[in-house]
């Protein structure tokens, strides 16, 4: 474990600049990695321990009877004195790992390794562990209030997974791993939701409504590189909450009804001027009726307005003709 000023070649970037690179006049940060600790099946451990226990308590039991004796039991109390010691040190170098866990070691402060093999496991004596859950977890970022790249208030909340990468990092290298990845999920969420529209995208660009999938993937690109100085890892990032900011929700809302009301009117009318088409085309080739262009025009003027109209229309019958 050392301490370290300047970032690494291979060290990832968030915006085209190093992620985690220390900013300020000392510039210094834990730069240490996870490496594997000695361990050996905690059975032989156990062994062990009652072999040597076991032989302490017949040492002392032949102290005892050379003192009745008027013998020297003083070498056997010694000797049994010893082996205690022995199994209160093979004692202290046993461990206990569950299924999704780790033990972080150290000895005397100084990191010594991971066991990652669950299960009784012996190590070195006399280290203190630390159990460190390498288990997939999720979250829900708070709802935040970010102004989209139109400069629109939207509110925006995300769900993050995530796990433990490197046990070590995620110890030594930050304070509190968890309430790290929290708060460095919502300063990226901030980030991506600022450089995208909420809708209504230029050609070649992403909105947050219309690009849910490809936003997810980089703010999950995006939340991986900055917490990846601690360690961890991200598995997957969702959009959990969207929507226009109260303020401004019934402005935008009036707009998309607007939109939707001449998407539907283009609608309307393309399929109104195509039924007229069709209804001349059968008139002149069935040959019901001949038309000059004057009551052409009048009778496509007369269609359209029944076609496109938003009430029902009302028949008048002309008894005359188009021209008295």
């Amino acid at each position: 474990m050392s301490i370290s000023e300047a970032p690494r070649d291979d060290q990832e970037t968030v915006g085209g600049e190093p992620a985690g690179v220390p900013v300020g006049h000392a510039g210094a940060r834990v730069d240490i990695a996870e490496r594997r600790a000695w361990s050996v099946s905690g059975a032989v451990a156990v062994l062990g321990f009652l072999a040597l226990l076991g032989a302490a308590l017949w040492l002392f039991i032949l102290a005892g009877g050379a003192d009745e004796t008027g013998g020297d039991g003083t070498l056997f109390g010694v000797a049994g004195g010893i082996l205690a010691i022995a199994a209160g040190v093979v004692v202290s170098a046993i461990t206990i790992v569950g299924p999704g866990d780790t033990r972080v070691l150290q000895f005397f402060g100084r990191y010594v390794g991971t066991v990652r093999i669950a299960g009784l496991q012996m190590t070195v004596p006399f280290v203190v562990g630390r159990k460190v859950s390498v288990k997939v977890r999720n979250f829900e970022t708070h709802e935040l209030k970010v102004n989209d790249a139109d400069g629109n208030p939207v509110n925006i909340a995300a769900i993050i997974v995530w796990q433990v990468a490197d046990t070590a990092k995620a110890v030594f290298a930050v304070e509190r791993y968890t309430d790290f990845v929290e708060v460095q999920s919502e300063a990226a969420l901030r980030h991506v939701a600022s450089s995208h529209p909420y809708d209504n995208a230029g050609p070649g660009e992403e909105s947050l409504r219309g690009s849910t999938d490809l936003v997810a993937q980089e703010l999950a690109t995006e939340v991986a590189a900055r917490i990846a100085i601690a360690g961890l890892e991200v598995v997957e990032a969702r959009i959990s909450s969207l929507a226009y900011a109260p303020e401004i929700a019934h402005a935008m809302l009036q707009r998309q009804q607007a939109s939707a009301v001449i998407a539907a009117r283009e609608k309307i009318v393309e399929g109104a001027v195509s039924m007229v088409q069709g209804a001349l085309r059968q008139l002149e080739a069935d040959d019901i009726v001949t038309m000059d262009e004057e009551r052409k025009a009048a009778m496509v003027s007369n269609l359209l307005v029944v076609l496109c109209s938003s009430s029902q229309a009302t028949p008048v019958i002309n008894t005359g003709s188009l021209y008295t």
